[in-house]
């Protein structure tokens, strides 16, 4: 499996969105719709992007009763996204509900990947909101285990925890990882953050990258930079 670069257009309409993606000529960089925009929107933005070339993870975190998470999945496996995802916390069996509702009659699915804890969470906050006192690398290594047993492809996770959920849950377990930034960038609301050329050499499958590119001067180059440190 390649590595690749994931741009997560946060915008909140349509109009922005392929006004920012308009500047990739000769380009289709895989995108992550998430709740901003795909509620802006509905299931439309969706069906544009795709009809424009691009993969998509569609970022919309479920986390339900298990069957109302199946219902849910399988009207998300119409759009033919990439990939999706759902909160590791909905438990095991909501984890196999997502997995059965995703998957088409002739059992073609997108990946599915489970978020563990999210990039803006750390220890003191999971201790004094959730009141989870366990070592947050221990959680999240629990989650991840829970989702490999669950029959998902793999977890969103920060960039610090890639190489702990291979070891866990082995080699090919994908790894998507948000909360990076370039050496040289503003850090914004993320607590757990690695450039993307660290993040490749821990072993992250995918990088999702928001401010960093589409705030950028030049997001064409920005984008091109990520690749050049995470692909290359």
């Amino acid at each position: 499996m390649g590595k690749d670069v994931i741009i997560a257009c946060d915008f909140s309409s349509a109009e922005d969105t392929f006004k920012f993606l308009d500047k990739f000529s000769g380009r289709k960089p895989f995108v992550k719709i998430g709740m901003e925009l795909f509620y802006a929107e509905g299931p439309s933005i969706v069906k544009e992007i795709k009809a424009r070339g691009h993969k998509i993870f569609l970022d919309l975190k479920l986390h339900d009763i298990p069957n109302t998470v199946k219902k849910s999945m399988s009207v998300l496996s119409r759009l033919d996204v990439d990939m999706t995802n759902l909160h590791a916390a909905g438990t095991v069996r909501m984890m196999e509900a997502a997995i059965e509702g995703l998957t088409r009659e002739d059992g073609t699915r997108p990946i599915l990947i489970a978020v563990t804890q999210l990039t803006s969470t750390d220890q003191e906050s999971m201790e004094k909101d959730l009141l989870i006192n366990e070592p947050i690398d221990k959680v999240v290594m629990h989650y991840a285990s829970n989702a490999k047993a669950a029959g998902l492809d793999g977890v969103v996770c920060s960039p610090l925890e890639a190489e702990k959920v291979h070891n866990t849950c082995g080699k090919d377990f994908i790894t998507v990882t948000p909360g990076v930034r370039f050496a040289d960038g503003d850090i914004g609301d993320q607590k757990r953050v690695m450039t993307p050329a660290a993040a490749k050499e821990i072993g992250s499958d995918y990088i999702v990258v928001g401010r960093p590119i589409t705030a950028a001067a030049d997001p064409v180059a920005a984008y091109e930079r990520c690749v050049k440190e995470f692909c290359d």
